[in-house]
């Protein structure tokens, strides 16, 4: 890997791995719909809105590989969910296929499997049941990775990332926490392992209350070298005697699947 594309690297995910990997490629193309800090040595940055294929097309010229983060974060609308996460992923890949992009390394989401019941442990194989617009966008894409994989030799590692950030900050993310340093040890197995042609894998640090069997990710190297029980005690402090929502604490998706539920009969 020389050229590195960075999509959405204004998130916080971007700009963690915007410094993690400043000196591990020697270039980071760093782009988003929204203003960037400056280049630094090393560093290009540019702007492009995901469903504008001409410049998707423009942002990954001359890459070798690809981060992909961009678009909504999060539950929406469905037009806003299309356009950026459905039509914009669509356009970063078939943009990557034009350009000979060697490897892409996308930010799927444990809300494409949301549904699945927390007594369920779940490893990458299970079929996804998604628990929100946003969580239809992840598992579309990853089927569109599995389609450019076996049809265009792309080779893609799938992150399904619980919740990234310094330290979990809820009872539901103890289970589903990723460090940022975690993380940045799969994007480079992702960019940098010799056999990768289509794999998902879950974006969770070693946590032991975790719903993931991630078996796959270490088969592929991964050592994770945190996990959320040292903030276990402080977590449940914090969360005593708050109301809790029957539908959010069943499902492992929390407050997606919660938010307009309207089943008569919970799913199994």
């Amino acid at each position: 890997m020389h050229r590195v594309l960075i999509t959405g690297a204004g998130g916080g995910i971007g700009r963690s791995l915007r410094e993690s990997l400043q000196e591990v490629y020697p270039v980071l193309r760093l782009s988003d719909r929204v203003p960037l800090a400056a280049a630094r040595a090393g560093e290009e940055v540019g702007y492009a809105e995901l469903s504008d294929l001409a410049g998707v097309k423009r942002i990954v010229a001359d890459v070798d590989g690809i981060v992909h983060l961009g678009g909504i974060s999060g539950e929406n609308e469905w037009e806003p969910i299309l356009q950026s996460n459905i039509v914009g992923t669509y356009n970063l890949f078939e943009a990557a296929r034009r350009a000979r992009v060697k490897r892409i390394v996308v930010a799927t989401s444990n809300h494409a499997v949301g549904f699945y019941p927390r007594e369920h442990r779940i490893d990458h194989r299970v079929v996804p049941r998604p628990d929100s617009r946003y969580g239809v966008s992840k598992a579309f894409a990853e089927a569109l990775a599995s389609l450019y994989a076996d049809k265009h030799g792309i080779g893609f590692l799938c992150t399904r990332i619980g919740n990234f950030g310094p330290r979990p900050i809820d009872e539901r993310r103890l289970s589903i926490w990723i460090s940022p340093r975690d993380y940045t040890q799969l994007v480079r197995i992702g960019l940098e392992h010799p056999d990768i042609r289509y794999e998902i894998v879950y974006g969770v640090s070693n946590n032991r209350r975790s719903w993931y069997d991630n078996a796959n990710a270490e088969r592929l190297g991964y050592r994770p070298q945190d996990g959320s029980e040292p903030f276990a005690e402080a977590v449940l402090a914090a969360a005593a005697g708050r109301a809790i929502d029957p539908i959010a604490e069943r499902y492992q998706g929390g407050t997606f699947c919660a938010a307009e539920y309207s089943a008569q009969t919970p799913a199994p």
